[in-house]
């Protein structure tokens, strides 16, 4: 993605808030001061327990016990993001792919 700042070139300034957070696949400096997290998400809807673990490439999978019918499994990821990133459920937002198995979740700061 263009724009985007890769973890290893962040300064300790813009990773303030954000540090605690598990490992990030791309941070994204739309905003001068609210720097997002931008996560690539392989979602499995349909799963025994619902789960969010990194992959060695650095995207991440959501394996969803909701059905991906009437944006319930896009709602179920969502909570899933904010719980594992210890954020609010509204500073997460899919980006693109909501209609699809592959997303980008931004969590804002």
């Amino acid at each position: 993605m263009a724009g985007g700042i890769l973890p290893e070139q962040l300064s300790p300034a813009n990773m303030e808030s954000i540090a605690e957070l598990a490992p990030l696949s791309l941070l994204e400096a739309a905003n001068p001061g609210k720097p997002t997290v931008i996560l690539q998400v392989k979602v499995k809807p349909r799963a025994k327990s619902s789960e969010l673990t990194q992959a060695a490439d650095g995207t991440w999978v959501a394996n969803l016990k909701a059905p991906p019918v009437d944006g319930k499994a896009n709602a179920e990821l969502i909570s899933l993001v904010a719980k594992a990133f210890n954020c609010r459920k509204d500073a997460v937002t899919i980006k693109a792919g909501a209609g699809g198995r592959t997303k980008l979740v931004a969590i804002a700061d």
